[in-house]
């Protein structure tokens, strides 16, 4: 296509969907790298319209656009969104039916899909691979790049998979990755992991000059973030590491007249979900949330983003900062630090990174909690309570849960912490004796007729349901959706399988005696001091009160060698404007200390009075601009 009329193409496509005239920032420039068929890295910051990169080109050619994200919730939010553009989008994730994933992918090949989400834990299924190989595919997109990098602070070895399915489809099928933040390291490595022919890096500035990053030293947290929050006005996030900081933090603002609710991976996904549309339409002025909140979310007017604990790096923090200030107005990013954080941080690093022995303890106590035999292997993915392995095993979580990760990146296990399986329900009645059943109540009569109007094959088989749907067209919650489940569970009338939120552990490979289990250096050593360095690195963002904070970050991510100019926003900067104003008072005092007997006193001697030259030169510039002093040819006298 000749480039003139690509030009008319994509703007069009661009107005027509998404309402802008023009593209921001290097969003054009990405766009056509994509469709000139070069593999492509963009580094764009939050809020700088990653979406868009894949979404025009995607629709600009034949084929469909393969979009691999970790983020079950965002490729939720992103098809229902456009579909409501009459844009064929589906997705495919651990909470479908076999059955309903087999449809979609049968779509994709039959051209009724035009954009593909899938989670990267679909790439190592057999029949997706398979599936996926019959279709179209106009280009794959791999959202939040940085996590098949080794030296990236959010690695999946999901994600290595990628290049695995680009080679199944076609050395020509071109990849465009995308990631908000990345260092050298990490870009180059992102490249080669997804086997670029060529380097081809877009990347837009990590400035945010509408952005003040503020660190708070303070003892009472609490006190400060109520502070910070009655000092400003507009929409808030409140990151905390613990889900249980959630709430409470949550509670404590509600009895504090702030209005407020809170979010964290362990709730209902219709909870959650219902949450963060409350927020959104400033139902609520602050969420207060986990890290598993933010990614995604279009509210661009949020004013303020406060870090209760700190992130364990830098690249994170950047990215959750990120989403303060999107509509480009002046907005805060704060953390609030003290020693203790310090500590916490640091100890951070053994919890991360248990010793071997106990990586191989864990595995062990696994196998017992499953009954597995040595040499077994389960043929499915089995559900893991890690509460029920602590208590069964006395493990601390936080111990556990690295371990599973560091023998996921071993290649022992898959740990899946985002299972979300929808419940599942069949008729054990036949359809004649249903229309007997007759001594149930309304509600258990509405549902039944809901699920026959709006789910088939229930009579013969379990059948996946959305309790939300079902709550939706039948006015009832979905407590009594699910309690109505129960009730004709326990009647006979049905057989209930309740929605699954328990994250799986699936064997790769058959289990292994505790001794042969091999974990090596680059899964271990490499890895703990690269998250070392990381840790170490945001407490050094943290304590550095000489350097301005837009300075350091810019730096840290290796936009230019001095980080560029200070941002005059950050606490840094203003401290150090207060400390300059103040000794620039000070040189004033000085001068008409000098000037009282109301002689000509030589520059001389006004550079004999004990201050720099600048503080000199700033006092005399506002003494005269006054009217206080004047300059002669000889010096400087005071005015009567």
């Amino acid at each position: 296509m000749p480039n003139e009329e690509r030009n008319l193409l994509i703007h069009r496509i661009l107005k027509q969907y998404w309402g802008y005239d023009d593209f921001r920032g290097i969003q054009e420039d990405i766009i056509n790298s994509i469709l000139d068929g070069r593999d492509t890295l963009g580094l764009m910051p939050t809020g700088g319209g990653k979406s868009v990169c894949f979404q025009v080109p995607a629709l600009c050619q034949e084929g469909v656009c393969l979009v691999v994200t970790p983020l079950i919730a965002l490729m939720r939010d992103q098809v229902e969104h456009l579909r409501k553009q009459n844009i064929l989008a589906a997705c495919i994730h651990s909470g479908m039916s076999r059955e309903d994933i087999l449809v979609t992918l049968d779509n994709t090949i039959f051209g009724g899909v035009k954009i593909l989400y899938v989670s990267p834990e679909r790439l190592a299924s057999d029949i997706f691979i398979k599936k996926i190989k019959k279709a179209d595919i106009s280009f794959i997109t791999v959202d939040e790049a940085h996590c098949i990098s080794q030296w990236g602070y959010d690695f999946r070895p999901s994600y290595l998979r990628i290049a695995d399915i680009k080679k199944e489809l076609g050395s020509d099928v071109p990849v465009l990755a995308l990631t908000a933040t990345a260092t050298h390291k990490v870009i180059d490595d992102i490249q080669e992991r997804l086997q670029f022919r060529e380097k081809n890096v877009f990347c837009m500035s990590f400035r945010r000059d509408n952005l003040a990053y503020v660190v708070r030293q303070c003892q009472d947290k609490r006190e400060q973030m109520l502070h910070i929050l009655n000092s400003l006005d507009g929409s808030a996030i409140i990151y905390t590491r613990s889900r249980a900081r959630t709430k409470e933090i949550s509670d404590y603002l509600n009895t504090e007249g702030v209005s407020s609710t809170y979010y964290h991976a362990g709730l209902d996904t219709v909870i959650k979900d219902g949450r963060q549309q409350q927020w959104q339409k400033d139902q609520y002025r602050v969420m207060v949330a986990t890290n598993a909140f933010g990614m995604g979310i279009d509210k661009p007017d949020v004013r303020v983003v406060l870090h209760f604990d700190c992130p364990d790096s830098v690249e994170a923090y950047f990215q959750e900062a990120g989403r303060a200030g999107r509509d480009g107005k002046r907005s805060y990013a704060v953390l609030l630090y003290n020693d203790y954080d310090k500590a916490k941080l640091i100890k951070r690093i053994d919890d991360t990174f248990p010793d071997k022995d106990y990586i191989r303890k864990v595995y062990e106590h696994l196998a017992y909690f499953f009954q597995l035999g040595y040499g077994s292997e389960p043929v499915h993915a089995l559900p893991f309570s890690i509460d029920d392995f602590c208590r069964t095993f006395h493990h601390f979580p936080v111990l556990v849960h690295s371990a599973l990760k560091i023998l996921q990146r071993a290649g022992y296990i898959e740990y899946n912490e985002e299972n979300d399986a929808k419940a599942r329900v069949k008729f054990l009645v036949t359809r004649h004796d249903l229309y007997k059943v007759n001594d149930v109540p309304k509600e258990a009569t509405d549902l039944m007729v809901a699920m026959l109007r709006h789910y088939g094959s229930m009579f013969t088989d379990y059948v996946y349901v959305e309790e939300s749907f079902l709550a939706s067209i039948t006015g009832m919650s979905v407590k009594e959706v699910y309690e109505t489940f129960k009730l004709l569970a326990r009647r006979s009338i049905i057989s209930f399988i309740p929605r699954q939120n328990l994250p799986t552990i699936y064997y790769t490979r058959y289990r292994e005696e505790p001794e042969r289990i091999v974990i090596s250096k680059e899964v271990y050593e490499e890895r703990r001091t690269q998250f070392s360095t990381r840790i170490y690195a945001m407490i050094h963002y943290a304590t550095n009160n000489h350097v301005c904070r837009s300075r350091q970050l810019l730096r840290y991510f290796g936009e230019a060698t001095d980080g560029g100019a200070d941002c005059h926003l950050c606490d840094v900067c203003l401290s150090a404007k207060g400390e300059d104003e103040h000794n620039v008072a000070g040189a004033r005092t000085k001068i008409m200390e000098l000037l009282k007997d109301g002689q000509v006193h030589t520059f001389e001697e006004l550079h004999n009075i004990g201050v720099s030259d600048d503080e000199l030169n700033s006092a005399l510039e506002s003494l005269i601009s006054e009217e206080i002093i004047q300059l002669h040819s000889l010096g400087v006298t005071a005015l009567q």
